[in-house]
C-alpha cells in the first residue's frame, strides 16, 4: 500500500498536475496540503473519476487539507484537538482499510511560523504541542498510524542546502526542530530518513532565485510512522520530477510503501 503526501499549493491551479501524477504514480492514499479552496470549490469530480474517495477540510484562499483514498474512509476527523478557537484548516484524519488490517492516517499542514518576533511563531509551537499530545493519544491505540504532511520544519543541517541561510527562519529554529524531535521520540519513525538517509533529500524549492535549477532545496515534508506501521515499511521516496512540470507546486510528493498483507 502506497501512502503519499503533497503540498499542492493551490489545488485549482495545480489540478492537472495532480491528476497526471495520480494517474502515473497510482498511490493508494494521498494527503494534500494548501488546497487554498473551500470544500465546495475543490474539483473533486475529476479526482473521483480516477477512483479516489475524497475527505476535505477546506478554507478560502489559504490552508486546507484533504485525504484521497482508493478505499472508503471511516472515522474522518477534521481539526486538531486541543484548541476549539483555532479555525485554521490544518489537520484531517481517517481510518482506511488496508489489506488484512486498517491504518489510521493524519494529514497535517503545520504552521510556518514566520516572521519571527510575531504571534505566528508562538502559534506554530502551540500547534506543535497539540500535535504531540494527539500523537501520544493515538499511539496508545497500538495500531498502524501515520502522521504525514508539510511540517514546515527542517530537521537537520543535512536537510538544507545552506544551513547558515536559514538561521533566522522559523523552519530552522531550535524550538521547531526540538518539537519535531519530541514527536519522533514518542516512537515515531521518519520514513525517508530511515529508508534513504543522507543529504539532498529535498522536498521544497522556492520559486525565487532559481532555487530548483540550483538545487537550493530544503526537506520539510515528512512521513512519520508508529511502530506498528514502521514494521511494515517496504520503501520510501521523493517524487522530485514533479517540480520540473509546467506550473509546478514548490513542494513535491513524498511516499512510503507498506506491506499490508493483501
Amino acid at each position: 500500500m502506497r501512502i503519499a503526501t503533497w503540498n499542492i499549493n493551490g489545488i485549482k491551479a495545480r489540478i492537472q498536475n495532480l491528476l497526471d501524477w495520480l494517474d502515473q504514480a497510482k498511490p493508494d492514499v494521498v494527503c494534500l496540503q494548501e488546497l487554498k479552496s473551500t470544500e465546495d470549490n475543490v474539483p473533486r469530480l475529476e479526482i473521483e473519476a480516477l477512483g479516489y474517495h475524497c475527505a476535505i477540510h477546506g478554507q478560502k484562499s489559504f490552508n486546507g487539507v484533504a485525504i484521497l483514498s482508493r478505499e472508503p474512509m471511516e472515522d474522518v476527523m477534521v481539526r486538531l484537538p486541543g484548541d476549539d478557537t483555532d479555525e485554521q484548516a490544518r489537520y484531517i484524519e481517517a481510518v482506511i482499510p488496508a489489506g488484512n488490517t486498517v491504518i489510521r492516517v493524519g494529514g497535517l499542514y503545520l504552521p510556518n511560523g514566520n516572521p519571527l518576533g510575531t504571534e505566528k511563531f508562538p502559534y506554530k509551537l502551540a500547534w506543535f504541542e497539540r500535535l504531540i499530545a494527539h500523537c501520544k493519544d493515538r499511539l496508545s491505540l497500538e495500531e498502524p498510524f501515520l502522521l504525514v504532511g508539510d511540517y514546515n520544519v527542517i530537521p537537520a543541517p543535512d536537510d538544507v542546502y545552506d544551513p547558515e541561510a536559514w538561521t533566522d527562519d522559523a523552519l530552522y529554529q531550535p524550538e521547531s526542530r526540538g518539537a519535531l524531535a519530541t514527536l519522533t521520540n514518542l516512537g515515531m519513525t521518519e520514513a525517508v530518513a530511515a529508508v534513504a538517509p543522507g543529504t539532498g533529500n529535498y522536498t521544497f524549492w522556492d520559486y525565487q532565485g532559481g532555487a530548483w535549477q540550483k538545487n537550493h532545496g530544503i526537506r520539510i515534508d515528512h512521513i512519520l510512522l508508529s511502530p506498528e506501521a514502521s514494521d511494515r515499511v517496504i520503501g520510501a521516496g521523493i517524487e522530485k520530477q514533479t517540480r520540473s512540470w509546467e506550473k509546478p507546486s514548490d513542494h513535491v510528493p513524498v511516499w512510503v510503501e507498506l506491506d499490508v498483507g493483501r
